[in-house]
This record gives C-alpha cells, structure tokens and sequence, in this order.
C-alpha cells in the first residue's frame, strides 16, 4: 500500500499535473522515463481516487477510430511489460475477446471494421460461430451470426496498474504528492503558471489537468466551462459459477452489442456490466451546477439493480450459467462523459501553457497510450500522430451544459449502438450555433452536425424518401445526391457554408506572420489562395484559404472542425515570434454562401452593378461589393471545381442574400445543394480535404500539395527545413487516384487498399462518381505501385473489389476547362 506524503517538495516545476488517476500518474511516468526534470503531480486525496478504482479494467485493441487503435495498443504493449519493468505486479490477464454479432447489420459493421483494421499491426479477426463457442463454451448460440476477436484483449487491475506506473514514475525522478489539493490557478503574463495549494505555490511552466470528474472544478479556477458530466455506471460481480470454476482457461471478454454489456471472468465467477439506455441512465448532474462534493473520493452511488434488469435478462439468456448464479457485489460509481464520450487531450485554446487530459469514459485502456502521447507533444511541440477527434478545441462557448447532459446520455445509451459511415446523431440538436438559414432550410433538407452547426447534407424533392436512413451501402439519399451534383454541373447550385471557422488578422506584423506560418506565399491584395501550415517535422497541420483585403488585412477561413484548433495554433506562433498583430475570430457573425455552376455569374451580375465577367473578376480574386443592397466579401473561388463564388456576409443578412440569390436565379433553374454533393464534386476534381488526405500523419508532398509549398520563397517557414530533408530522402508512398469497380457500396476512407494478398496502403476518401458512374477514392500507397494504370484492390464490407490507379483529376476544373478552351484544346468534363 502507497504511503501517502503531504508536502510539495519544491517550489517550482517545468510540469504540475492536476489528478493523480491512472491518466494523470500515465503522463508524469512518460515525462520522466523521457528526461524531463521537475514533473510534479498533485492528487487532493489519494492515488487512484475517483474513477480509477473502481473501474471494470477491461483492455482492448479495437476502436473504430484509426488513430485511437494506435493509443490503445501503445497501452496493452506497456501494460505488457510494466511488471518486469516497475517490479509491481499489474494484475494483467489477457484471455482475448469477442465482440457477438446477432444481426445481419451487425455482421456488416463487424467487416466495415475489419477492413479498417487491415492496415494496422493489431490483431483481429471476424470468427464464425463455431469459434466463438470454442473460445467461449458458455454461450447459448440461438443468436451468435458471427465474432469479432481481438487475442489480445483483456482486463487488468486499475489500482495496481496506477500503483506500477506510479513506482516507475518516482523511479525515473517524478515527484507525486498527495493529500495536496490545487486551490487556485493563477496564470503569469510570461505565461507560467502559480498553482496554489494548502501548502504553498508551485510555480509551473505548464500544468495538466488529468482530474478526472474534477476536472471541471479545476477548469472554472481559470474560467473554462469543460463540457463533462459524471455518469453512473454499474457492474455486476457474481460468486463462484461451478461451470466457469471447472475451465481450464480463462474466457475470453464477451461484449453483446445487442444486448448492451460486458462480461468477463472474474476469479471464478462473473463480471457483468450494462450500459442502460438514454431513458433509465442516470447522471450526477448535480455535481455540474454545485461541484463534487468535498471529500468525495472513494465513495459509490448506491446501485439500482431494477435500472438494469433488462441487460440481465440478456445476459442470462446469452450466458445461461448466470440464471444460477448469486450477485455478490455490485459497483455503481462515477465515470466522466464528455457530450461525444471521446476524451478531450491536448492544448487548450485560448490559455497559454494549459493542457488537459480529462472526460475519460475508458480511462484503463487510454492512460497508458495517451500519457506517451501527451508527453511526446509536451516535448516536442507537435503530436506524434493525429487526434484531431479528442482536440479540446472540438468544442467551444456553444457547448452549453444542457447540450452536455443530453449527449453524454445518448452517448452512454448508444456505447453499443450499430457505428454506421456518415453517422448522425440528434440528441441536444440544435445547438445556439445555426446560421441564418437554418429556420428556412430545415424542413427541405437532411441536416449534419458541424462542430455545434447544423449544415445541409442534402435536400428532399416530391417522391424522395425523406430523413436519416443510416446503411452500410447505397441509402435514401444516393439519387438525390445525384440530382444535386448534375444542378451544379448543369445550371447552378446554392450552398450554406456558414459553419466555416474564420478568422480576421491585422497589424504591423500580419504579412510577416503568415509569411512565417504558411508554406505558400502571403497573396496580394484582392487575391485569396489556398495555404497550409506545417508542423515543425514537415506534416500538415491545417489548410486555411487566404485573403488579402485590404493592405495588411486579411482574412483566414478553414473547416468547421478545425476553428479553434487552428486559431490556437496560430495564437501559440504569435505569442511565441512577438508579432503585433490582432486576431479576431469572427466565425459566430459571419454567413458564407457559395454559389456555383455555369450560370453563377449570370445570376449573381443580374444583382450588382460591379462588373463580375472573366478578365475582370478572375479566379482566385477577392474583393468587396454589393449584392442586392447586402454587403458581401466575394471570393471567386468554390470546393465544387465550377464556376462560383463564396460570399461572406454578416449573419443577419443571410435570408436576404439567399432570397434574392433565389429568385435572381428562377430562369436559370437556381437550387439548392448539400454537402454530399460537394463531396462528390470535389472528390472528382482530385480536391484534398483536412482530416482526410492530409493532417498531422501525412507531409504536403506525399499529399501531392507540392503547388502550395513554396519551398524556394524566402521565408523561412514551420516545416521548411524539414520538407527540404524530406524531398532530398525521397518519398516512400504517394496519395494516388483510384477507380473502383464496385456494386452497391462506395468507399468512405481508410479502408485497406490491397496487392497480391497483401495489404500495401488504405484510403482516404472516396465517394461514387455521378460523371463516371463508378466508385472513386482517394488511397495512399508506396511510391513503387503508385504509377497510373497500377491495378489494386479496395476492401469493402469483406469483399476485395478491383482498382485502378487513373489520372486526376476525373473532371477537370471550371478555371482549367477555360484555359484550355482559350488555347483552343478541348477539355474533358
């Protein structure tokens, strides 16, 4: 048992982490083992309070999220050696285990998965059912259709794993103290941080607030509201089961998805552990609007065993040997949720040296990877890989604590849900954050959740099959996708793009700021171009479109999903270069609507009297005018590859601009359209995307971004040096252009992407092309199979199909087609 040591030891640190749980005591083991000196960690009671002790301890390899899977098995390797390595005994049992499919459905999540899987090192299989009794002879197979397995899996002691990691973090030099609580936080103007306890200040270069279900209470000392909210979550140990005592080996981990639980062997009984629906779940709200409870620290909630009876009833039907068998403890305690249930890790915006590390609903699997992952940003100033999905930043002023307590019970009740491609989900919806349009829009189209907006995925017609219609293969709005690809192709088409993250930079120092942040050159004033800021290790960090209005002024514009993980980034290099700029994050007041198609500039001229024709509005120029009385900034440029502009606008005028859009547009055929169809349309013109061609795993030259680099201007950029090195080395895989010769299914991204039996690469996205009438994507491959004409094979739900590597783009763009079209060649559409 740990002796506890009530004193602070020092009075400064470089790091002070906040919450000695296994995530917090994780990350001061990483930061010492790696040579960082003075790590201190602060627990207000004891080691593992909280979550941690409590907690079921279940380990496992599989996670429908790319990048997660990499955390989760960085966790089990480490947990693998932790023992030989700390000298303390873990408590880590590996029997394997199944994930139980007893639908149709699910056997197609079951392959979706799979095909995911197949460019990662960690094992899984999909396993009939005979395996699955043979692996688990318990089971009543009425139901079983088939097994997803990971050997790997398991479960593990939390309490001792915390106490190993912790012997190795005072082995390596880290200092943890406890009972020391963190009473305030006060932030200095260098930056650093006074940590303020019972016993005194530290002073901290950084602190990092793993606190757990106190993590919000430490948030509000420096006036941050973090969307979390304790759950109640129970589980269930059984006494001995004569059947499970006579075994000669452990059973693996069950998960019934059907019927929402866990179970696992526990000694020689059972462990069993629900998660109820949205209705019967039941939060600690009050913990939200008054704070834990002082002293609050290895209590439970009381169980309620009738809020479960339904799982129990499933349980018993799948595992028969419980009918029999006597409940002899049951654990109802507090776990964080945050609204998505994903954890929040990194940097926080908007707070100089302030990271986090909090909201964790599976706490034991994450810790151990997320502690390397975090310590390799601390000292490096730059993720290992990307997380863009646990980004603090991902949520922001709109996450309000109603909006946090309806996701958190959706997203308890759904943990075991069917995960389909394209998923939306509807609790908590609308957020204060809907653009102008949202009130005329919303009954004539499929809405998307944006980053807090809803945005129009695409519209209904007379004879449409309205509503969300999730599927694994060709759904509802496949034909009207199609519809609203041909409108802009044809005439013209109407897009809300409100949700964009824009910024508006200005000062002294604004052209030498983004001649520093961005590999492509500062554009002239009136002209917008298309730029990209890299990490210091040469990968893509954001992609941003750039204006220059006035002298000086710009404007900054990036996806809704990346706003403010961009803007602290570019807050972080302006406080760290000393320029005098002023930033202004303008994305709440401004509507954006693009307009595209042939006839754009006919309709938008009948609305101005600037002159819009070719030579004298070009591509890629910006300027402020009129339209029909509303002040817009114009930029000629459209994510759709065709003729169009988008229009910046204050956000009150967005029903007068789109009405008079509208009916300026009625001879021409003016409509609408959605995002699926931009998708589609950008897919086509070979566009990359952020978060799927290129981020924080992928360099700009891979990504075929060489256009936007500007390796020769004379700014020494982020990155530059290191883009340098990596040209000189030469690249070992390149972003190709498939074809896929599919039937009812499309890519969707990260799928694998196969060659003779072996996979060599995966996708990145992929959509059905309305202009070829087949399936296209985008996949990354090594640079030896990457030639055009190279025949590959794409999986999709469990089927190899063939693949063509083709010239991008399929359809060349509007600006292209003229330019030929003046040189008297003619394009291909």
């Amino acid at each position: 048992k740990e002796t506890s040591s009530p004193s602070l030891g020092k009075d400064r640190a470089d790091t002070v982490i906040i919450g000695g749980g296994c995530v917090g005591v994780s990350l001061a083991y990483h930061l010492a083992k790696a040579g960082l000196k003075d790590v201190v960690l602060l627990e207000k009671s004891e080691l593992t309070a909280g979550s941690t002790w409590h907690a079921a301890g279940l380990t496992t390899y599989f996670h429908p999220g790319i990048n997660l899977k990499k955390i989760h098995s960085y966790s089990i390797k480490l947990y693998e050696k932790l023992e030989e390595e700390t000298g303390q005994a873990v408590g880590f049992h590996q029997p394997g285990s199944i994930r139980i499919a007893s639908t149709p459905t699910r056997v197609d999540e079951f392959k979706y998965q799979m095909t995911r899987a197949g460019w990662h090192a960690t094992e899984q299989y999909l396993i009939t059912p005979e395996k699955v009794q043979e692996l688990f002879p318990l089971l009543n197979m009425d139901t079983v259709l088939a097994g997803l397995y990971n050997p790997g899996d398991g479960h593990i002691d939390p309490y001792s794993l915390t106490m190993a990691l912790a012997a190795g973090a005072r082995k390596y030099g880290a200092q943890l103290n406890y009972p020391v609580q963190v009473t305030n936080l006060k932030s200095r103007s260098d930056g650093t941080w006074e940590v303020e306890t019972p016993l005194g200040i530290i002073r901290a270069k950084r602190i990092v607030n793993t606190a757990g279900f106190w993590a919000r209470d430490i948030g509000k000392m420096i006036g941050l509201q973090h969307p979390l909210i304790p759950v109640h979550h129970q589980y269930v140990v059984t006494s001995t089961i004569p059947e499970v005592k006579a075994l000669k080996t452990e059973l693996p981990v069950i998960r019934d998805l059907e019927g929402s639980y866990y179970l696992r062997q526990e000694r020689d009984g059972l462990l069993f552990g629900p998660y109820e629906s949205e209705e019967k779940m039941k939060l600690q709200d009050s913990w939200v609007t008054d704070g834990v409870p002082p002293g609050f620290g290895k209590e439970l909630f009381e169980s309620d065993l009738d809020r479960i009876m339904e799982h129990i009833e499933a349980a018993m039907e799948m595992v028969p040997v419980l009918k029999k068998a006597d409940i002899v403890n049951t654990i109802a305690g507090p776990i964080t949720y945050s609204p998505d249930i994903l954890p929040m890790v990194g940097p926080h915006q908007g707070v100089r040296n302030y990271w986090v590390a909090i909201g964790f609903g599976y706490g034991i699997i994450h810790a151990g990877g997320i502690g390397k992952y975090l310590s390799d940003w601390i000292l490096e100033g730059e993720p290992p890989f990307d997380l863009i999905e646990l980004d603090p930043n991902r949520y922001g002023k709109w996450t309000t604590t109603e909006y946090t307590a309806a996701k958190a019970r959706e997203s308890y009740g759904f943990n075991n849900i069917v995960g389909y491609p394209k998923e939306e989900r509807f609790a908590g919806r609308p957020t204060e954050r809907t653009s102008g349009l949202y009130d005329l829009l919303k009954s004539k189209c499929s809405m998307g959740f944006h980053a807090g907006w809803e945005q129009p995925h695409w519209f209904y017609k007379p004879g449409d099959e309205p509503g969300y219609k999730p599927s694994f293969r060709r759904t509802n709005w496949f034909d009207p996708v199609g519809r609203e690809y041909k409108q802009v192709m044809e005439k013209v088409g109407v897009i809300d793009l409100s949700p964009f993250g824009k910024f508006k930079v200005k000062g002294t120092d604004s052209v030498k700021l983004l001649d520093h942040l961005f590999a492509n050159v500062v554009p002239k004033v009136g002209s917008t171009n298309i730029s990209h800021m890299l990490t210091p290790r040469g990968k893509v960090y954001a992609e941003l479109t750039v204006s220059q209005l006035y002298p000086g002024e710009f404007m900054l514009v990036t996806g809704s999903g990346s706003e403010l993980h961009d803007l602290r980034w570019i807050e972080e290099e302006v406080t760290r270069g000393g320029y005098k700029v002023e930033i202004e994050n303008v994305t709440d007041e401004m509507g954006v609507l693009g307009v595209a198609g042939p006839y754009a500039r006919q309709i938008l001229q009948k609305l101005t009297s600037e002159d819009l024709s070719d030579s004298s509005f070009k591509f890629l120029q910006s300027r402020h005018l009129k339209l029909s009385d509303v002040a817009v900034i114009a930029i000629r440029i459209s994510y759709t590859g065709e003729l169009g502009w988008e229009l910046y606008h204050r956000k009150e005028d967005s029903v007068a601009l789109y009405s008079a859009i509208m009916e300026a547009g009625q001879k021409e055929g003016i409509d609408n359209f959605g995002t699926y169809a931009l998708n589609a349309l950008r897919l086509e013109k070979g566009f990359r995307a952020w978060g799927a061609e290129m981020n924080c795993d992928t360099n700009p030259l891979e990504a075929g971004l060489d256009y936007f680099v500007k390796l020769n201007k004379p700014a020494d950029f982020t990155g530059k040096q290191a883009l340098k090195q990596i040209k000189e080395k030469g690249l070992k895989r390149r972003l190709v252009y498939l074809t896929v010769e599919t039937d009812n299914v499309d890519p969707e991204g990260n799928e694998s992407v196969w060659h003779n039996g072996k996979v060599i690469g995966n996708t990145t996205s992929g959509t059905f092309s309305y202009s070829a009438q087949q399936s296209l994507a985008f996949a990354y491959v090594p640079t030896e199979l990457s030639k055009v004409g190279q025949k590959l094979e794409v999986e999709l739900l469990g089927k190899n199909y063939p693949a063509t590597i083709i010239q991008e783009p399929l359809v060349l763009t509007e600006p292209t087609r003229m330019r030929l079209q003046r040189k008297g060649e003619s394009p291909k559409i």
